[in-house]
Formats: C-alpha cells, structure tokens, sequence
C-alpha cells in the first residue's frame, strides 16, 4: 500500500482498514519498519502496530506476530553502517511490544518467549552497528531498543532466576565488549533501566547482582604498563561502561517507574527493589574505584554487636 494510504489510515483514528485482509495489512507494515524513510517506519509503520497490539488486534495471533518479527533480527547481523541495522533495531523494538502485551494479557507459551529470548539476546551481543541517530533516516538506535526488549522480557513471567541472571550476563556482555562508538542517545539510561525492571522482580539476591557489578567495574580501571598508559583512555566501551554504571547509580539513587501503559508495572514498579541501600553501595564502590584519587573512602555501618 502507498505512503498515502497509511496516512488515511492514521488520520481515520488508526482503526484496522476493512478492504484488506489484516494479513496483508500486517505484512505490508512489518516490511515497512526496515525501511530508511523514517516517515514510512517511525511515523507510521510502529505506531499502527502497536496501537492494534495494544487494542487487542493481534491477541489472537500474537505468537504468529512474534514468529514474524523475529528473523530480522538477523537480518544484516554483523554489517556495521549500513541501513540494515534499521530492520534489525525495530524488530527488536516491536518484539518487546509484542512481549509487553502478553505480560499484561497473558497470551504466550512459555516456549515462544524463550525462544524470542534466545534470539534476542545472541543478537543482542553481536550487534556491532550502535549508531544512535542516522542523517536523513533517523533514529537507528539498536543498543536503546534492544534494551527495551530486554526489559519486556525482564518483566516476562516466563523468566525465572536463571533466565534473568542471563539477562544480567547478557548486559555486561553488551557493555564491556569493545566498540568504537561512543554511546552519547541515551543507551546507558536505557540499559539501566533494563536492569531497573530486572531488579525489580526481586529474584536476583546481592550474591549474584554484586559479582556482575565487580565485573563491570573492571571495564572502567585503566590498563597500565609500568606506572604508564598504553593508549588514550578511556576508550570507547570503557566510556559507555562508565556512563552506564552512572545511569544506574541515579537510578537506583531516585527510583524510577513503570510504563504508563502497561497495567503489569504498577505492581512491578510499586515498591523500591530488595536489597536497595547494599546495591547503591556496591555500585558507588564501583564508581569510586574509576578515580579513587578523586572520591573519599566508601563508609559502610558496622554490624551492631
């Protein structure tokens, strides 16, 4: 269908079109979210789909929808800088839509979650394109919208505590690997908030979340030969590992909430995580570590005897 066509659908109120099968409708939208042309995908292709997502279209059909999406994942995986990473980036972003709806609804098996988790996530790390925005196509952003999806899939039942500790793995792994991009479109406020939603499930104790923290803290201490630094630092990933664990120090520090629309998060995200007050000191230990010429000592309350 024409560009012209979608317009008339949008200002008719988004309602589903009856002189074409939801079928041809759908497939017409989905190829659509790879497009370059933002006004096709961002302005139209993904706010219909979710829209009919969240009125209940696809209930119906939700694993199919799921099953659909999920090969552009793959499409293009391993290119950097060219304009396949835009399928790649809004498949994730509608697969996490698709996962949002059955946490409030309950509609999906179990298996297809896994499986759309599976995928997900070895895409996830091997996504090597992190541009943010794109000149005259707009927003790319696969490290922001992948870690959308991993929140949905955070707040999936069908995630116990192992698959969320894989999360967490998957999370460090994403961060820490090295990259020439410099994260600078909100990516790490977007991870952190993955991490948020996960810790917010209260199935991970500190013995788990405090070990991940160490690893990531790590990634920010400078290599040195010697007394000296081999190459200019911080680079790159070490930056974007920084920013992260700042994002999720203000976050743990403020709080933050759930999605409006999701009836699932106002339970979700009611009280504070477990174990709070040990995570914000475990990630400031972190923090501090990167420049301990700069920061006083950590002081933790001594056990009362």
């Amino acid at each position: 269908m024409s560009e012209a066509y979608w317009l008339a659908v949008m200002q008719s109120g988004r309602e589903v079109p009856a002189d074409r099968s939801l079928d041809e409708l759908t497939v017409d939208l989905v190829e659509m979210l790879g497009h370059p042309n933002p006004r096709l995908r961002e302005d139209l292709a993904y706010p219909l789909l979710t829209t009919w997502i969240g009125n209940g279209v696809y209930d119906d059909l939700l694993t199919g929808l799921g099953d659909g999406i999920v090969p552009g994942l793959r499409y293009g995986l391993g290119h950097d800088g060219d304009v396949s990473v835009i399928r790649r980036s809004y498949s994730a972003l509608m697969l996490a839509e698709i996962i949002g709806r059955d946490n409030d609804q309950h509609l999906l098996p179990e298996s297809s979650v896994l499986d759309w988790g599976d995928r997900a996530t070895s895409w996830y790390i091997r996504e090597q394109d992190h541009r943010g925005w794109i000149p005259e196509q707009g927003w790319a952003h696969a490290i922001a919208h992948g870690a959308d999806l991993l929140a949905a899939l955070a707040r999936s039942r069908h995630f116990g505590r192992l698959e969320l500790t894989v999360l967490l793995d998957v999370i460090a792994d994403r961060v820490l690997t090295p990259t020439s991009y410099i994260w600078r479109h909100g990516e790490d406020d977007r991870l952190a908030y993955a991490v948020m939603t996960l810790l917010h499930r209260n199935a991970l104790d500190p013995g788990i979340v405090e070990p991940w923290l160490n690893r990531l803290g790590q990634g920010i201490k400078p290599p040195r030969t010697r007394g000296h630094l081999e190459a200019e630092w911080p680079s790159p990933s070490a930056g974007n590992t920084s920013g992260f664990l700042r994002a999720l120090h203000l976050q743990l520090a403020l709080g933050v909430q759930g999605r409006a629309d999701l009836r699932s998060d106002e339970e979700l995200f009611a009280e504070q995580p477990a174990h709070r007050a040990d995570l914000l000191l475990a990630v400031l230990d972190q923090i501090r570590a990167e420049s301990p010429w700069l920061y006083r000592p950590t002081t933790r309350a001594k056990p009362v005897e």
